[in-house]
C-alpha cells in the first residue's frame, strides 16, 4: 500500500515540472533528504525515484524559456573544481570501481546542487526550499523524538536505511544542521499553528539527537545551541526556553546515555574513540604519502589501515569529514573543501552586513545569520563524523549564493543608473526615515 500511494504522489507531481522546473528541485531534495521510499517495502523501495525527478527537472531546464544562467561566483568556481578534482582522484583510486560508484552518488549531489542555483530565483522559491529540506528532516525528528519519548530513552535513533544518514551519529548531525533553519522559519511564520508546529518539531529533532547516543552530535549541539543564542534577537526569552528545555531533556535520559556521553572526557579510555583517532592518524599517514590525490573514495578497508594506520587491526571509517576528505582525496581536496565552507561563510556575513539596518532585506539577514548558525553545527559536529558529502551542506550552500543573488537584484533595483557595480563587503544601508 505505501508502494502505491508514494507512486501515485510522485507521478503526480512530475508533469508540474515541465511547467515550473523548480519544483523538479523542490522534488529532488524531498527524496534525496528524506529518502520516502525508504518506508516502503515493495517495488517502490528500489525505484530510482531520484534519477526520474533529476532527469525530467535537468530536460525541462533546458527547454524552459525562464532565465537559467549559473551565476560564476566563487563559491560555484570552487564547487566545479572539487568535483573536478574528485574525478582526478578517482583515477588514482586504490579501488577504482569502489571509487567510481561513490563517485557518481557525489556526482550527481552536486551537479543538482548546480541546478539548484539556477533554478531556485525567488524569495518564494528559496522559502519552498527551506520548508522542504525542513520538513524532510523533521520527518525522522518528530518519528525520533517519539521513539525516544516512548523507549525512556533505552533506545538508540536511526535514521532511514540505505541513506547517508542512515547511521545513529550520521542523522543525528543532520538534526543539528537543520535546526538553525528551522528557527528562521518559526520566527517568519505568521500562522499560530504553524509556529507551534516548527517549534515542536525543533525540540523533538533536538531529542532525537540526544537520543542517537551520538557523542559528536551532542557537541555539534553545543556549539549550534550557544551560537543560535547569541544570533538571537530575544536573548531573555530563548534563553530561559533554553535553561528550562536543555536540563530537563538530559535528565530524561538514561544513566547508560549519561555514562557514554562522559567518554568525551576520557577519550583516551574508550575503544570507539581510539579507534577514530587512529583513523585520523591513517588519513594524514595517507595523505602525507600522497598528497595530491589521496587514495581515493573507500579507503578505509583493512588493505590500506595495514599500511597507513599505527594499529592495522583497528579498521574505521574516518569519522571527521575533514580527515575523510583528506584521505581521499589529499591535501589539494582539502584545501578546496575547506575553501568552499569559507567562502559561503564570508558570503553568508556580506549578506548579514549588507541587510542588517534594511527593513525590506531584514529576513535575508536573519536568513543568512541561520544559515552560519547552521553551518557551525555541522563544522563542529562532522569534526567527529563521516558526513563530508551529506546533501544538505550543499543546498545549504546554494542558498547562500541563491540568497545572495536575490540581495544583489535588490539593491541594483535602487541603485542610480550608470552607478559603480554594488560592493560585496561594504553593508548598505536603506535610509531611515525621521518623523518630528
Amino acid at each position: 500500500m505505501r508502494d502505491i500511494v508514494l507512486t501515485l504522489i510522485i507521478v503526480s507531481l512530475l508533469p508540474l515540472i515541465f511547467r515550473r522546473p523548480h519544483i523538479g528541485i523542490m522534488m529532488w531534495v524531498w527524496i534525496s533528504v528524506m529518502n520516502p521510499h525508504r518506508l516502503t517495502y515493495g517495488f517502490a523501495y528500489s525505484f530510482p525515484w531520484a534519477a526520474l525527478v533529476a532527469g525530467i527537472t535537468l530536460y525541462s531546464l533546458i527547454i524552459s524559456k525562464q532565465p537559467k544562467n549559473l551565476p560564476m561566483t566563487p563559491i560555484v568556481k570552487v564547487v566545479i573544481a572539487f568535483a573536478l578534482w574528485m574525478c582526478v582522484t578517482t583515477a588514482a583510486a586504490f579501488l577504482p570501481e569502489l571509487s567510481l560508484d561513490m563517485l557518481e552518488k557525489v556526482m550527481k549531489i552536486l551537479l543538482m546542487t548546480l541546478v539548484t542555483i539556477m533554478l531556485v530565483r525567488t524569495k518564494d522559491q528559496l522559502h519552498m526550499l527551506l520548508y522542504t529540506m525542513c520538513g524532510a528532516l523533521a520527518f525522522y525528528g518528530i518519528k525520533g523524538g517519539l521513539f525516544t519519548i516512548r523507549s525512556g530513552g533505552g533506545e538508540r535513533v536511526w535514521g532511514p536505511p540505505d541513506s547517508f544518514i542512515y547511521g545513529n551519529n550520521e542523522v543525528a548531525l543532520a538534526f543539528v544542521t537543520i535546526i538553525p533553519l528551522m528557527y528562521y522559519l518559526l520566527r517568519r511564520q505568521t500562522n499560530v499553528w504553524a509556529r507551534w508546529g516548527i517549534l515542536i518539531a525543533m525540540l523533538m529533532c533536538g531529542l532525537s539527537a540526544l537520543g542517537s547516543y551520538s557523542r559528536g552530535a551532542l557537541i555539534g549541539i553545543a556549539a549550534m545551541v550557544v551560537v543560535l543564542w547569541l544570533r538571537s534577537p530575544r536573548k531573555v526569552k530563548s534563553g530561559l526556553v533554553m535553561a528550562i528545555v536543555i536540563p530537563f531533556a538530559i535528565n530524561f535520559m538514561p544513566a547508560k546515555w549519561t555514562e557514554r556521553m562522559d567518554t568525551i572526557a576520557t577519550y583516551d579510555e574508550d575503544a570507539s574513540a581510539v579507534g577514530r583517532i587512529n583513523a585520523w592518524v591513517m588519513a594524514f599517514n595517507l595523505a602525507k604519502d600522497d598528497p595530491l590525490t589521496g587514495g581515493g573514495f573507500i579507503t578505509w578497508t583493512p588493505a590500506i589501515f595495514a599500511i597507513y594506520a599505527p594499529d592495522p587491526t583497528d579498521v574505521h571509517v574516518a569519522h571527521s569529514i575533514y580527515f575523510q576528505v583528506m584521505g581521499e582525496h589529499g591535501f589539494v581536496g582539502l584545501a578546496l573543501y575547506l575553501t568552499l565552507a569559507f567562502l559561503t561563510w564570508r558570503r553568508a556575513s556580506w549578506i548579514r552586513r549588507t541587510c542588517k539596518q534594511r527593513e525590506d532585506l531584514a529576513w535575508a539577514a536573519e536568513l543568512a545569520s541561520m544559515i552560519q548558525v547552521s553551518l557551525i553545527g555541522f563544522g563542529v559536529g562532522g569534526a567527529f563524523l563521516s558526513l563530508a558529502y551529506f546533501d544538505i551542506p550543499y543546498y545549504v550552500m546554494a542558498m547562500v549564493v541563491i540568497l545572495g543573488r536575490l540581495v544583489e537584484e535588490t539593491v541594483a533595483k535602487e541603485a542610480p543608473a550608470g552607478s559603480p557595480i554594488v560592493s560585496r563587503h561594504a553593508p548598505l544601508r536603506k535610509p531611515v526615515p525621521h518623523y518630528h
